[in-house]
C-alpha cells in the first residue's frame, strides 16, 4: 500500500494517493465513517485475505475522482442516499457491473437497472412522534400538511439529502403541482425554522418544541445506544407513514464500481460480500439499518419498532426528480 494512503481522513484534509496496482488490496472512498464498515472489511480480508484502505470523504467525492482521472487508486465509492449515488454515475465515475450474485441478493428496485450502483441497506423515513402528545399520529406523508399538524412538525433542513429524496418521492406520488402544495403545506406546520440533524429532531419532540418530527430509523438506535439520548428516544413512537397509493418512503445506502479501478476483481469480490446475508446480517446488527438479502432480518431492537411496506418505486426514478425537488424546495422557501 502506498505511504501516503490512510485508512481514515478527516473531511477536512487533503487526500494524497498513489495508484499502484498492488494485488489483494482494495481502495475504497467513503462517506460512511470507517468505524461503522470497519467490522465487515475486517470479515472480508479475513475470509479472503485482501486488504480493504477505507479513505473517509465526508464531501467532495465526485471532484476527486474526477481531478483523479484514470489516476486514481478508489476501485469502490461507497455512500448513503440515492441522490449522491446517482451524482457519481452521472459525473461519468462509475462503470457496470453485471453479476449474477448481486442481482440474486439485491432487489431490482434497490440497484440501478444499468448496473452503475447497487443499494447495500435500507433506512426508512418515519415519523417520530411524541407519546404523550400525539396519540393518532400522521399515517401518511399527505397528513403532515393537513390542518391538524399546524406548528406541530420539527425537521431537517429542506436543502439536505434525505429531505430532497422524500420531496423527490412526493413528486413521484402527487405530481409536481400538487407535491408543491403538499410542500407548502408542510412548511405552514413546521414548529421552527428547519435546524439540526435527526436526532436534533427527536431531542425537540422530547423537550416539547413540537409533536412530531421526521427521520431515518436508524437514528432510533443510536439514541436507543447514546446514554444522554435514551431518554429522547423513550419519549417518541416510531410511525412508519406511507404515500397514498404507495408505502413508506426508503433511502439507501449503496456501493459503485469506479471507472478506473485498478482493482477490479477483487473490488466486485468485495461487492459481493457486502450483499450476502452474512456482510448484511453484521449490517443489521452493527449500523441499525434493514437488510436487503433474501431471507436476512433486521435486528432485534429494529423489528421492535413495527413492520412497514416500502415504497417498491425504483430509487433511479426517485433520483432522476431531484433537481424539480430542489426547485420546489427553493420556490416554497422551506427553510426561510
Amino acid at each position: 500500500m502506498s505511504a501516503t494512503f490512510r485508512t481514515t481522513l478527516l473531511a477536512t484534509a487533503a487526500i494524497a494517493i498513489t495508484a499502484p496496482a498492488i494485488a489483494q488490496e482494495i481502495n475504497v472512498y467513503s462517506t460512511r465513517q470507517p468505524e461503522l464498515i470497519q467490522p465487515l472489511t475486517d470479515k472480508f480480508t479475513a475470509d479472503t485475505g485482501i486488504k480493504v484502505n477505507i479513505a473517509f470523504l465526508k464531501k467532495g467525492v465526485i471532484e476527486k475522482l474526477t481531478a483523479e482521472g484514470d489516476r486514481t487508486p478508489a476501485d469502490l465509492v461507497l455512500t448513503v442516499d440515492i441522490a449522491r449515488l446517482n451524482g457519481v454515475v452521472e459525473a461519468g465515475l462509475t462503470q457496470p457491473v453485471t453479476n449474477d450474485v448481486l442481482s440474486a441478493n439485491i432487489p431490482a428496485d434497490l440497484r440501478d437497472p444499468a448496473g452503475e450502483w447497487f443499494g447495500l441497506t435500507t433506512r426508512a423515513r418515519v415519523v417520530f412522534a411524541s407519546k404523550d402528545r400525539a396519540a393518532t399520529p400522521p399515517a401518511t406523508y399527505e397528513a403532515l400538511a393537513t390542518p391538524a399538524w399546524k406548528g406541530r412538525i420539527c425537521t431537517r433542513s429542506g436543502t439536505h439529502a434525505y429531505t430532497v429524496a422524500l420531496v423527490s418521492a412526493a413528486i413521484h406520488h402527487m405530481g409536481e403541482a400538487d407535491a408543491k402544495t403538499w410542500l407548502q403545506g408542510v412548511k405552514d406546520n413546521l414548529a421552527r425554522k428547519p435546524q439540526g440533524n435527526d436526532r436534533a429532531q427527536v431531542k425537540a419532540v422530547w423537550a416539547g418544541e413540537c409533536d412530531v418530527a421526521l427521520g431515518n430509523t436508524y437514528y432510533m438506535g443510536k439514541m436507543v445506544n447514546t446514554p444522554e439520548q435514551v431518554a429522547w428516544a423513550d419519549s417518541v413512537n416510531v410511525v412508519f407513514p406511507t404515500f397514498e397509493g404507495g408505502g413508506t418512503h426508503v433511502n439507501v445506502s449503496g456501493i459503485a464500481l469506479t471507472k478506473h479501478a485498478p482493482h477490479k476483481a477483487d473490488a466486485i469480490k468485495l461487492m459481493e460480500f457486502l450483499a450476502s446475508p452474512a456482510a448484511q446480517e453484521i449490517y443489521a446488527e452493527q449500523n441499525f439499518e434493514y437488510p436487503i438479502a433474501p431471507d436476512t432480518k433486521p435486528s432485534e431492537l429494529v423489528a421492535s419498532w413495527g413492520t412497514f411496506t416500502a415504497d417498491n418505486v425504483n430509487l433511479m426514478d426517485i433520483a432522476k426528480l431531484r433537481g424539480t425537488a430542489l426547485k420546489l424546495i427553493e420556490e416554497v422557501d422551506f427553510d426561510g
